[in-house]
């Protein structure tokens, strides 16, 4: 908690005491309050606590130990691609993904005014490393320097903590009324269509069998046999069987560079046998393949 700047610290504190006297109804989510995965909390279940987590570890480490019922964690976004790598932090940590949600990203620059009320001009602007790549025409345009911070509303606080009149952040509009910035200007984003996919991880998987008469979403990683062409049969199942895989992604694990995990994304749910079989197709061409969880799609692919 105490890497939280000093404006955090207060509204980090009781937002913890809150969650802690009720971890069933508990959210965690990576960042300080009023950053964008709070909004997506918020949004997800306008009746949860939210917990802010310093790191995406924390937040899982809260959902592990019992702190939280569940975490909400961003992993990609229209416009500057993935944003936490999932792909490690999810099988490690042992939880599932029970849900996703969808969030419009609307980014504002704010500053702490003078005493006359006035703002900039700024040299730099302090935000999380993917809201600053969403929004780096902007800043470029005006000469303002991108600042790496931990998150959106953590720079917002740090902003009002240095009491720098050349120095700005971008975060959402609620962090402005959480440290008492000023908007300078909203939507400055690069993009009006930005959105970033959030997940939402649980302790324990959802049966798929319960998702019955939804369209539903499965999650997996997967490691192919060392040969030629085992990816392009370990696919061949889901071409075959008709089912649309939305996502995949490669990754290394460890420093020989000798074997790639895949990380996928597929529409349906196991049980349904075009899947059961995708997947048993799957698994005869991989050293592994291991569920992430299944899930109620929060919107169409198509």
């Amino acid at each position: 908690m105490h890497s939280y700047p000093e404006p955090a610290l207060d509204l980090v504190a009781r937002m913890t005491e809150a969650a802690a006297a009720d971890p069933a109804r508990a959210a965690a989510f990576q960042g300080a309050p009023g950053c964008n995965s709070h909004r997506a909390a918020l949004e997800y279940d306008s009746q949860c606590l939210p917990l802010p987590c310093f790191s995406f570890e924390d937040a899982l480490d809260a959902v592990k130990e019992g702190r939280a019922d569940r975490a909400i964690i961003p992993i990609e976004n229209s416009q500057h691609g993935r944003v936490a790598d999932i792909h490690f932090l999810l099988p490690e940590s042992g939880l599932s993904i029970v849900g996703e949600h969808f969030m419009g990203i609307e980014h504002a620059l704010m500053a702490l005014p003078r005493e006359d009320g006035t703002t900039g001009p700024f040299s730099g602007a302090y935000s999380h490393p993917q809201a600053l790549g969403q929004s780096r025409h902007y800043l470029r345009e005006r000469g303002i320097v991108p600042m790496a911070y931990a998150d959106t509303a953590g720079a917002a606080a740090f902003v009002r903590e240095q009491n720098d009149p050349e120095a700005c952040a971008i975060a959402p509009k609620l962090a402005a009324e959480l440290y008492g910035l000023k908007i300078v200007e909203e939507n400055v984003e690069d993009a009006a269509d930005n959105t970033t996919r959030f997940v939402v991880l649980a302790r324990e998987p959802l049966d798929p069998f319960a998702l019955r008469g939804e369209k539903a979403m499965t999650t997996f990683i997967f490691e192919v046999k060392n040969i030629p062409a085992a990816l392009y049969k370990a696919l061949g199942g889901f071409a075959t069987n008709g089912v649309n895989m939305t996502k995949l992604e490669s990754y290394q694990i460890g420093a020989s560079f000798a074997a790639t995990t895949f990380y996928a994304d597929i529409e349906g749910a196991p049980g349904e046998p075009r899947i059961d079989l995708a997947l048993q197709e799957l698994a005869f061409h991989c050293k592994y393949v291991r569920p992430l969880g299944t899930y109620a799609q929060a919107r169409s692919r198509g």
